[in-house]
This record gives structure tokens, sequence and C-alpha cells, in this order.
């Protein structure tokens, strides 16, 4: 039940960034779900073993490539299901934050 909760709220976090942000679409919630399930699944699968690759990048930024990493991901799910997009690499970084902002404080009114 907790995760299908998760699942529903992270849908909900994309459709308000999509909302907020002129450059990032969702065409409806079905679309979010789906693109809430590629998300989570970029960033289980992907994610890790990017990190593990620029480990030497990483440790010079003091971590801030961590944060490219994760808008590149954000970008990545954008381009691999049409009714999810992301215009560019800066609303990806804006949108990125703020999703990441807004599924934190939803989140945390399911704990």
């Amino acid at each position: 039940m907790t995760l299908l909760l998760t699942w529903v709220l992270q849908a909900l976090a994309l459709m308000i960034v999509a909302y907020i942000l002129p450059g990032i679409t969702v065409t409806s919630f079905v679309s979010a779900l789906i693109a809430a399930v590629i998300l989570g699944l970029v960033n289980t699968v992907i994610y890790p073993i990017l990190a593990i690759l620029t480990l030497p990048i990483t440790i010079v930024t003091l971590g801030l490539f961590l944060l490219v990493l994760n808008v590149l991901m954000f970008w990545l799910a954008g381009s691999v299901f049409n009714g999810f997009k992301v215009d560019g690499f800066w609303w990806a970084v804006i949108g990125a934050v703020l999703y990441s902002i807004i599924s934190a404080i939803l989140l945390s009114i399911l704990n």
C-alpha cells in the first residue's frame, strides 16, 4: 500500500512541476504515473552505474557532479516517454530540483 501511495505522490509531484514550469510537459495524470515509473527505473538502474563510472569527476567536484547526473536522468526520462517532455537542459535542471523538493514534501506527509 505504501509503494502504491508513493507512486501516486511521485506522479502528483511531476504534475505540479509540469504545471509550474512551461518547459516541462505532462499530457495527463496517467502519463505522469508512467513517467514516475520510468523515473524510478532510470534512477534505480542507470544512475548507480553512472555514479560509479563518474566517481573521479564526482570527487574532484566535491559531489556536485551528482547533481548533473540527477539532471541528466530527469532529462533522459523526459526523452524516453512521449507523455512526459523536457524541453532542454536548463529546464531539466530546474525541473529536477523542483521535483526533488516537491516529492520530498509530499513524501514527508506520508511518513
